[in-house]
């Protein structure tokens, strides 16, 4: 991992180059995706056919995009018990959760009396990513799909890439059955994102898309805006661990090295520590842990490029410095966390205390692990049930509350050069 010490003198700019890193903005991956979804407009699932070939190596027909629900009940029925006991377990923490967070229909009057209020109907036709690639994340259809199901959407299209035999991990298959998948696509990559929005002979055209990826995907789904309503900006993973010195270094060293393995090297982990003695020991932790895991390679790689250990003067200043990253994920491992709790306002979810792993947030603990990365923390929050759900607002007069309005109604209009507005009020009281 990097190291920063705040009392360096190049402290703020090194600082600036941290936190102005982002993988959702590259022109040379934008200018690749949109030839992508130019391809996909044009030819359809023989742009699919050929992007499957050409980035998964596996030779399909477009009748063979679609996983027939067969094969999706077969593969939940082949799990063995105790993993399907464990999919059952997060699917149900998750469903719980999103039904508490379920927006609902109110209604009001306004000050002349009229009805106002709004209701909340769930997105019919709906597109979900799920990454494949070196790590087929079974955890993103439960954190996905369950929402989806939980929401009330007729139609749950699900897209996720194939092997380079054709095939779908079996595991997200039976996954995609059990949370409630309507469609399932062997389609990957920005081509899927593409084929979601504008529709193929094959993969008809969903109404919104949500789901995390890499790069490729991301950019997709920011290009595709307009063209369909998009979750947010899931891409890359990223944890930011907040420590002081009563911290349990081999635990952070285990969720930091976690965070590290997922393999697209695009991942970014943050140890923000008031410590010196915390952050050497950290590290030495790492080097011990890392030599038993499957995935050292692809950890390894990630801590060299992307892996920050930062030394703050105080935990106000890490504080800062937390809400200027906006990570994904922030781990506090601190004596006092009440403090920066309440002032931590960027980050897409906060795991508090050492037995908080986010291990436990990325599987099972209830709220979706879909989140947002690369700085958009700023602007976005995680994904919820209500984004599967879409606001219509309801307005009803009658003659007592229109006659009280009109006067204002034909001021506002005249305001802006709208007589017609202000008339079509008035004609009704004649």
């Amino acid at each position: 991992m990097k190291q920063l010490q705040f009392q360096e003198s190049n402290f703020d700019q090194l600082l600036r180059e941290v936190t102005s890193t982002s993988s959702l903005f590259n022109p040379e991956i934008d200018h690749r995706t949109r030839e992508i979804i130019t391809e996909v407009g044009k030819k359809g699932d023989g742009a699919l056919v050929e992007f499957t070939r050409r980035f998964d190596r596996a030779d399909l027909k477009p009748s063979d995009l679609r996983i027939p629900p067969e094969e999706l009940s077969s593969a939940w029925k082949a799990i063995p018990s105790d993993i399907k006991k464990s999919l059952r377990l997060s699917h149900r923490n998750v469903t719980a959760f999103a039904k508490q967070s379920m927006r609902k229909a109110w209604h009001g009057r306004n000050e002349q009396g009229a009805k106002v209020g709004e209701k909340f109907d769930p997105f019919r036709r709906v597109g979900i990513y799920v990454p494949g690639g070196t790590a087929p994340l079974v955890s993103t259809v439960i954190m996905t799909v369950s929402l989806a199901r939980a929401a009330g959407c007729e139609e749950i299209v699900v897209t996720t890439p194939c092997g380079a035999d054709g095939t779908v991990n079996p595991y997200l298959m039976g996954a995609c059955h059990l949370a409630g998948a309507t469609e399932v696509y062997r389609v990957g990559g920005a081509q899927a994102i593409a084929a979601m929005a504008l529709g193929t002979a094959s993969i008809g055209r969903v109404q919104k898309i949500f789901g995390p990826g890499n790069a490729y995907v991301v950019a997709a789904k920011r290009l595709m805006f307009g063209h369909v309503a998009i979750d947010l900006l899931p891409g890359p993973s990223e944890l930011l661990v907040l420590a002081d010195a009563t911290a349990n270094p081999a635990w952070v060293a285990a969720d930091l090295l976690a965070q590290a393995e997922h393999g697209s090297t695009h991942e970014r982990v943050f140890l923000v520590s008031t410590s010196s003695r915390l952050l050497k020991a950290v590290q030495k932790q790492i080097e011990i842990q890392s030599k038993i895991l499957s995935r050292r390679e692809f950890i390894t790689k990630t801590l060299q490029t992307n892996g920050f250990a930062i030394k703050v003067r105080d935990m106000a200043m890490g504080i800062r410095l937390t809400n200027e990253i906006a990570p994904e994920h922030c781990e506090l491992h601190l004596r006092e966390t009440r403090q920066a709790i309440r002032e931590i306002r960027t980050a897409g979810a906060i795991f508090v205390g050492g037995l908080s792993p986010t291990a436990l947030g990325d599987y099972l603990a209830g709220p979706s692990h879909v989140l947002p990365t690369g700085g958009a923390g700023l602007s976005f929050a995680g994904l919820t049930v209500d984004q599967f759900q879409r606001r219509t607002s309801i307005v009803e007069f009658n003659a007592t509350s229109l006659k009280k309005s009109v006067a204002a109604l034909e001021t506002l209009a005249g305001l802006e050069g709208l007589d017609a507005h202000g008339r079509s009020g008035s004609i009704r009281l004649k």
